[in-house]
């Protein structure tokens, strides 16, 4: 049995998923599609049930990719039972959706999620006549707080059990209804799979986006289906597209005001907090001490770590060769080179991957991430950068593959490459083990948070520049923002560990296979060739000749640049081998040069592989100016900065 998840975004859908999936998640692609969804199997009734959470969406319309895969898979029955999940305290845009998929022709149960806030709004829901005018169950739900969940998939299971399909509720445009009635009737027969009636409706609404890859399947329907435009057209006086959705806006707005009575609003902290969060003078203040003390907080417990587990291998690969009779023998030396490997991914970037994945999603699901969201695109529109671009920026701080893949929402190829560009251009998780793992260690916090403010800064003059360039307007940032709530510990520890696990199961292979590669390197003198070609580069940024075999690994995952960079200069100090010139410039090239191969890999999917050649060549131009910036600016105030 399959059940699928789906649900506007901030509406609780993915804290509902990982509260039941726990570490068992898996993340998969529609077939031949970059869109991602995520999976896992859970035991219901004594039965195994697959869990499908489907990208959060705020409608069906076909809009973007992620749309159209979304409804395809739902229409193609290959699910037993749709579970959608909508916030209580903004129903009428959840049921907009909810109509939306009860006109698939499948079952569906909707669970009404954040009661607790929609109480604190002074809503009152009645969930049974809810229920009775929808023809479907719908269920409270605190999904943060494990409230309701169990009745809820109790109850997904028996329906997805009767196999019985949501009723649709008819539309009030007499003239839609008929011509959506009109249209089914030729429509009985078709090949594709989908129930006549959904069919009817999404061709009439935007079937030239959904169904452009299988027009061959339905040659003789088209002329048909603009006839019945024509007739919603003239009879409605809007497109097709307008018509449908106006159409299911009464609908949702009048089924509200049938269940929900507006009682006295409770106490309002989160809006008095809002005023002072949001702030255009206080709120910039407020979110620069939020950063200061989370940057603060991970180099404290990074730096901590760091010494000693170095401290420790370092001891115990100094012993090793004694121990195991071998020498000076490659091998012995290829073993070494394995384990500094792992001693990189243990004591160099670990201990500041996990306290910042865990900080992130403590920010994410306690509401203050989409608030800072907000204040930035305020400011970097002033600057001239894209508002949109904001969304995939913030993601960017964990990974920059998915913050690719979101500019995907992006309808205009135009906007989607300048998202996409700045959004490489994000310090990931990866580069702040080397912002924290060299710069704070060796230097001090300060001087990583000034690399990140210089990171912004970059990316607003390059957003400015291309925007001015590239884009007619820059479109402000649309952006629903969340109540406040306490994360749970369970949530949080969850979500550090599905991006923990794909270093584990990612990353450190190749920190491991890249040790042993550069021991191999260096025992046959192919370093020494890489490290004459880059030469011209290293010399311009004042960098040690070895330091370029490490920035070719680099490109492969942002943290082995760091980690062979220690075994290049043989040190335990890197104080030992590099200036604090050498070690700012070298993190800030490392910061925006050439996207991980992950990156590219993402690039080429979701804008082609021309455009990703583009933009790895302009991440080259912007780091080697930033970094000799970088690298001008310490020489110059060097006594200024106690260099």
């Amino acid at each position: 049995m399959r059940l699928a998840l789906i649900g506007q975004p901030n509406a609780g859908k993915s804290t509902l998923f990982n509260q039941v999936a726990g570490y068992k998640a898996e993340t998969g692609n529609f077939p031949g599609t970059t869109v991602t969804y995520t999976e896992s199997k859970v035991q219901v009734l004594g039965e195994s049930v697959e869990l499908v959470d489907l990208p959060g969406t705020y409608s069906l319309s076909a809009a973007s990719r992620a749309e159209q895969e979304a409804i395809r898979y739902l229409a193609s029955h290959e699910v037993d039972a749709i579970v959608n999940i909508i916030d209580a305290s903004h129903l009428i845009q959840g049921l907009g959706l909810t109509l939306e998929l009860l006109e698939l022709g499948c079952p569906v149960i909707v669970g009404m999620n954040m009661m607790d806030e929609a109480a604190r709004l002074g809503l009152s829901i009645d969930g049974p006549q809810l229920q009775e005018l929808l023809g479907v169950p719908v269920l409270p739900l605190v999904a943060n707080r494990g409230r309701g969940i169990q009745k809820l998939f109790t109850t997904a299971v028996q329906v997805a059990r009767e196999g019985k399909d949501a009723p649709r509720l008819p539309y009030k445009n007499k003239v839609l209804e008929q011509t959506v009635q009109s249209l089914t009737t030729h429509l009985e027969d078709n090949t594709i799979g989908w129930a006549p009636e959904a069919l009817a409706i999404r061709l009439l609404e935007n079937g030239e986006a959904l169904f452009s890859d299988i027009k061959q399947e339905l040659p003789d329907i088209w002329p048909l289906v603009e006839e019945h435009k024509q007739m919603i057209i003239e009879g409605h006086g809007n497109d097709p597209e307008w018509a449908f959705a106006a159409e299911r806006h009464a609908l949702a707005q009048e089924l509200t005001s049938k269940v929900v009575i507006q009682k006295e609003e409770r106490v309002n902290w989160q809006t008095r907090l809002d005023d002072i969060i949001l702030h255009p003078f206080w709120g910039y203040l407020i979110m620069l001490g939020i950063l200061w003390i989370f940057f603060q907080g991970v180099y404290t417990l990074g730096s901590y770590l760091e010494k000693p587990l170095l401290n420790s291998f370092d001891v115990f690969t100094q012993k090793l060769p004694t121990l195991l009779g071998g020498g000076e023998s490659v091998w012995i030396k290829m073993l070494v080179g394995g384990i500094q490997g792992i001693a990189g991914g243990v004591a160099i970037v670990l201990p500041y991957l996990v306290p910042f994945l865990l900080g992130m999603g403590f920010l994410e699901d306690l509401g203050y991430l989409p608030r800072l969201a907000f204040m930035m695109d305020v400011l970097m529109h002033r600057l001239g950068l894209h508002g949109k671009a904001i969304v995939p920026f913030i993601l960017g701080y964990g990974c920059n593959v998915p913050a690719v893949m979101a500019t995907r929402t992006l309808r205009d190829r135009q906007d989607r490459f300048l998202a996409a560009l700045l959004a490489t251009m994000v310090p990931c998780a990866a580069r702040l083990s080397i912002i924290f793992g060299l710069v704070a260690f060796y230097l001090g916090p300060i001087y990583a948070v000034a690399i990140y403010v210089l990171n912004i800064l970059v990316i607003a003059i390059v957003g400015r520049l291309l925007s001015q360039r590239v884009l007619k307007g820059s479109p402000g940032l649309i952006l629903e923002v969340p109540a406040y709530r306490l994360p749970t510990l369970k949530t949080v520890v969850q979500k550090a560990w599905f991006r923990i696990r794909e270093f584990v199961v990612e990353a450190w292979p190749l920190l491991i296979g890249g040790s042993i590669i550069l021991e191999i390197a260096n025992i046959l003198h192919i370093s020494d060739i890489i490290n004459i070609v880059f030469r011209p580069l290293t010399w311009a940024l004042g960098l040690p000749t070895a330091v370029g075999m490490p920035l070719v690994f680099g490109i492969l995952r942002k943290e082995l640049s760091l980690i062979m960079l220690r075994q290049a200069l043989n040190v335990t100090d890197f104080s030992m081998a590099l200036s604090p010139e050498q070690m700012l410039t070298f993190t800030v090239f490392v910061v925006f040069y050439v996207p991980c191969v992950a990156t590219l890999a993402a690039l080429r999917k979701e804008l082609g592989t021309r455009k990703m050649w583009i933009i790895t060549a302009l991440t080259v131009v912007v780091a080697i100016v930033a970094a000799l910036f970088t690298r001008l600016f310490a020489v110059v105030f060097a006594p200024v900065l106690g260099f």
